[in-house]
């Protein structure tokens, strides 16, 4: 009896002894390593965005003819940021960086991008600060990595979770952040990157968090869209419907793009004065048509509650995608994507008007989804994203605009390095 006794005492303490395991995936260096990147990336966007909302309240200030001078001293104070400090990039520069200089993204880019993008964005240019954004917390994931002695493709997925927590922090949709981070980058074979989606998701919950606190922000759409009801079945074929509509001025953003490009640089100026006469030519636009100044944050929900006519509407499309294309080939910088949602809710508006028996937000959301997906080839995170910043939960609808929008896009994509031939090189 007591020779038994002894024996469970032994098991006992020897039970006691072996130390308690933990699951090794959540309390693992590399988790730790994910949420530190993405609250330090929540904290960068969070700053970012009081400073940006700051500035933006003092030049908002300057109305009427004062909007020109306002507009075009800004783009000359970018540009000289851009020349003397030195040249950040666009996208594509990021994209390139992460595809094929093995995932890092250079931090001594950071300031040239963040002042001149305060210039750009806060004055009024129809540029958003999405990619100045991504930038700092890529390339801020890019440090840690160093940091923590990371290489290849963990380095990889460290900056890409980065850039997760910067589209996440603007749009406020942490998985469809994480997926517009990947998408991007490789728009034929998205699952290029499939190790990186958990690194991603999980900086992109840990940068919503910090970026809410920061600025209090609330769970919720951020436009003001009536509730969708459904119909029928025949809603996907609207869908699709306006989905094309959308595509069809996705092109012809693109082409008109292409041409004030070939426009900007047909003589070789300092990049001073090319965002000088940006400046200018956007002054000029948002004097006669204010509510094409800014990216569109809040002039999204202006357009949708106000009552203007079909004629008003036609006119802000035309000048909206003018301002976009001088914005973006001027040298100005920053992110066009909320800008093309401006542009889509301006289209879906004026399609309810030569049609009133549609459904308002279901054009509205469906021409959103594929504008953005035929410029960005981003058709996943674009249907989640506008579902959290419409408050649209009917998917389907806009998955089916957003994949009309990215098999209708052109062959050779907007973004240059999201080329196949690129990737074959």
């Amino acid at each position: 009896m007591k020779i038994n006794r002894r024996r469970r005492l032994i098991r006992t303490f020897n039970l006691l002894d072996q130390p308690i395991k933990f699951n090794p995936f959540v309390f693992s260096r590399t988790f730790f390593m994910w949420a530190i990147t993405g609250l330090v990336g929540g904290i960068i966007a969070g700053l970012y965005w009081i400073v940006l909302e700051h500035f933006t309240e003092f030049l908002h200030h300057f109305q009427g003819w004062m909007v020109i001078p306002t507009m075009a001293i800004s783009g000359l104070l970018a540009g000289l940021v851009i020349h003397f400090i030195g040249d950040p990039g666009e996208i594509h520069l990021i994209v390139n960086n992460i595809r094929f200089n093995k995932g890092k993204l250079d931090p001594k880019n950071n300031p040239s991008m963040i002042l001149s993008s305060l210039f750009c964005v806060a004055s009024g240019g129809s540029l958003g600060p999405e990619a100045p954004l991504v930038q700092f917390t890529g390339s801020t994931g890019t440090y840690l990595g160093k940091l923590f002695r990371l290489k290849g493709e963990e380095l990889r997925s460290l900056s890409i979770a980065g850039m997760a927590s910067g589209f996440t922090a603007l749009f406020g949709a942490p998985l469809g952040g994480s997926l517009f981070s990947l998408e991007i980058l490789h728009h034929k074979h998205a699952v290029e990157y499939y190790k990186a989606i958990i690194p991603a998701l999980v900086a992109s919950c840990f940068s919503y968090l910090m970026f809410a606190l920061i600025i209090h922000l609330g769970i919720g759409a951020t436009w003001d869209l009536k509730a969708y009801h459904y119909t029928g079945v025949y809603d996907f074929a609207y869908a699709t419907a306006f989905g094309i509509v959308g595509t069809l001025f996705g092109w012809i953003f693109i082409f008109v793009v292409k041409f004030f490009k070939k426009i900007f640089e047909y003589r070789k100026f300092p990049i001073y004065i090319k965002t000088l006469v940006g400046g200018i030519l956007l002054g000029i636009i948002a004097f006669y048509f204010p509510l094409t100044r800014y990216f569109g944050h809040h002039e999204v929900n202006e357009l949708i509650n106000g009552d203007y006519t079909l004629n008003f509407l036609i006119v802000i499309l035309i000048f909206k995608i003018l301002a976009i294309a001088i914005t973006v080939t001027s040298g100005w910088r920053g992110g066009f994507i909320i800008p093309l949602f401006f542009v889509g809710t301006t289209l879906g508006l004026i399609i309810h008007q030569l049609f009133p028996a549609v459904d308002t937000t279901l054009a509205i959301v469906s021409c959103m989804a594929a504008i953005n997906a035929c410029v960005t080839r981003t058709p996943m995170s674009t249907t989640i994203i506008l579902g959290t910043l419409t408050g649209f939960t009917y998917f389907v609808p806009i998955l089916f605009a957003s994949l009309t929008g990215y098999f209708l896009a052109p062959k050779i994509p907007f973004i240059g390095s999201q080329s196949e031939k690129l990737a074959e090189e």
